[in-house]
């Protein structure tokens, strides 16, 4: 697909991701709709840190990812659809399992509708490696059971099947990629690779919850490239694609790299009785299998894991009046 001139519509566009993917497709020429949750504030999240002539260039819609008009409305007149839209936070889930199940899973239905109804050429729909829950094999291809360790991850193994179906029921042009953890400037706290940066910085301690789980953590542009990817490529149509990198690293190695980098004299402690997750529900290693995205969509992580935590670093610092740094994860 070439980008220049074309119409597209990004759901959960003021979110970490939603806002790097957004700032790409107006670098590369598109007309971006973005859909954002409404707010009394008039608030349009992450959208509000790119450059004013980026946001001044967006149309931003305003609505509830579980409204089937809203989302038909602002799916009317696109190309491509790329549905980052959902309620993310693993704990919040614990607390509020309808919510989280209703807005990812009825939302999903929402925008599939939509896209079908409309006849929208392709819609890049977002899983999370959070559906395979602890890791049975590593590394974690897509052939990998899918396990509901937490609401979050049973709302989004919902909606990856319903958008499974919607592709063998309709023909519906939808091609799944399945995020390995993402990380990069503008994340909120609410992640483990900010909290750790957070309290390199500012602090003398920094504390972990659980040091043994272990990730892979892939740098938000890379993910960025692989949803243009999955946009462009009609052979992908149908199928799920794990973006990560490839090198699983442990959180307690993990925040020694952040140490290492910030270049403080900090101090690390593990309290494991802090962590937040019921351990049942604790997802103890994630480490993506990523040969499929290398060869079906050319895909591959091109900017390094460390290089990706320096500039993460360099944000964070930059805007650390919007952080905290007493935060266990």
């Amino acid at each position: 697909m070439q980008w220049a001139s074309r119409r597209v519509l990004v759901t959960g566009a003021g979110g970490f991701v939603g806002s790097h993917l957004v700032e790409r497709l107006v670098s590369d020429g598109c007309a971006v709709r973005c859909f954002i949750r409404y707010n009394s504030e008039n608030r349009y999240g992450m959208l509000q840190d790119l450059p004013a002539e980026v946001l001044d260039a967006l149309e931003i819609v305003a609505g509830d990812l579980r409204d089937t008009e809203a989302v038909r409305q602002a799916c009317r007149g696109v190309e491509a659809v790329f549905h980052l839209g959902a309620l993310i936070a693993i704990p919040y889930s614990y607390r509020h399992p309808r919510e989280v199940i209703e807005t990812n899973i009825m939302g999903t239905l929402n925008v599939l509708l939509a896209v079908r109804d409309l006849e929208i050429g392709r819609v890049v729909h977002t899983s999370t490696s959070e559906v395979y829950g602890t890791a049975q094999y590593v590394p974690i291809d897509e052939k990998h059971p899918l396990q509901g360790q937490s609401p979050y991850s049973a709302s989004k193994i919902g909606a990856d099947k319903v958008a499974e179906s919607f592709h063998a029921a309709y023909g519906l042009p939808v091609v799944t990629i399945r995020p390995f953890n993402i990380f990069g400037p503008r994340q909120s706290a609410r992640a483990v690779i900010p909290t750790i940066i957070t309290q390199a910085l500012a602090a003398d301690t920094v504390h972990l919850g659980a040091a043994s789980p272990t990730r892979d953590f892939t740098y938000v542009a890379n993910t960025v490239d692989a949803y243009l990817r999955a946009a462009e490529d009609d052979a992908a149509i149908g199928g799920v694609f794990n973006i990560g990198t490839g090198f699983e690293i442990s959180i307690g190695e993990l925040a020694r790299t952040i140490i290492r980098l910030v270049g403080r004299d900090v101090r690390l402690v593990t309290d494991e009785e802090e962590r937040m997750r019921p351990d049942r529900s604790e997802v103890r290693r994630l480490w993506a299998d990523n040969t499929l995205a290398r060869q079906q969509l050319g895909w591959e992580p091109r900017i390094p894991f460390e290089e990706g935590l320096r500039r993460t670093i360099a944000w964070i610092e930059a805007h650390l009046d919007r952080y905290k740094p007493g935060y266990t994860i």
